[in-house]
């Protein structure tokens, strides 16, 4: 069982990793309709990948005792989507091929807002979780009193 100082990072770890998934869904919403990069082609589709991670409490030089690790949460890696971009017929765009066709990111925006209100409710969560255990922890100071 972990401490409730270890919980405080638990949650620190898990709002980290919701911060960057929102920030790569706004980066694809942002880029949902462009058609060219300066890598070439059209944007990218980016998802992370979480995976669980080993967490230490930052006040654990505070004690004698060696507070034990508790699981939290870390960004493993950033996939960007390497399927065939959506090919759209517009023969007047400045980057439609010879047969009038212009590329377009893979990018769905219905799911990706879904996928954001997702993360921000988890951000949300988190939150909430560090707000319960700093009052845990100020409950135990005014009983010590």
């Amino acid at each position: 069982m972990s401490s409730l100082f270890g919980v405080l990072s638990i949650g620190a770890s898990g709002m980290e990793a919701q911060r960057t998934r929102a920030e790569l869904l706004v980066e694809n919403l942002t880029n949902a309709e462009t058609t060219r990069t300066p890598e070439g082609g059209p944007y990218r589709r980016k998802d992370v990948v979480f995976e669980s991670a080993a967490v230490s409490s930052p006040f654990s030089s505070m004690f004698r005792s060696q507070l034990e690790s508790a699981g939290g949460v870390a960004v493993s890696e950033i996939v960007t989507d390497s399927s065939d971009p959506e090919r759209r017929y517009m023969p007047g765009h400045p980057d439609a091929d010879k047969d009038g066709y212009v590329a377009f990111p893979k990018i769905n925006t219905a799911e990706d807002m879904v996928d954001l209100m997702n993360a921000s409710r988890s951000y949300q969560a988190n939150v909430s979780a560090i707000s319960a255990v700093k009052d845990m922890i100020q409950r135990s100071i005014d009983l010590m009193r």
